[in-house]
């Protein structure tokens, strides 16, 4: 079982720039499918990004051309940039480590979710 922990959230205003790190311990990361989760209050956690193993990549339309999902195999690393961030990118982003991609979707391990990091863009 992967244990992700998540770094980089903070507060920008609307246009700016973040960078999410999900640092996951344990072998075989570079095996592993790695996706980036958010989650407002009240609603679902929601798919923003993910990246097989093999280094496909899939993004919500939301954030398509904004985000870029990237993986580091040897420092067991994945990473989330964020440009031109909006107010409704607010959310606590969540790393989930180990899912599977299947016809199109991410399906999460639920075992493999980390404690998450606070995304705040001010107007």
């Amino acid at each position: 079982q992967v244990r992700p922990v998540e770094s980089g959230g903070g507060l920008v205003q609307a246009g700016g720039s973040l960078r999410l790190s999900c640092a996951a311990s344990g072998n075989g990361f570079s095996r592993y499918a790695v996706a980036w989760h958010r989650q407002l209050p009240g609603k679902e956690r929601e798919l923003v990004a993910g990246i097989h193993f093999t280094g496909g990549t899939k993004y919500a339309d939301s954030v398509k051309g904004r985000f870029t999902i990237s993986r580091d195999n040897g420092k067991n690393m994945v990473y989330l940039q964020m440009n031109n961030l909006k107010v409704e990118d607010t959310a606590v982003y969540y790393c989930n480590v180990g899912g599977t991609f299947n016809s199109g979707q991410y399906f999460p391990d639920l075992r493999s979710w980390g404690q998450g990091t606070q995304v705040t863009v001010s107007s």
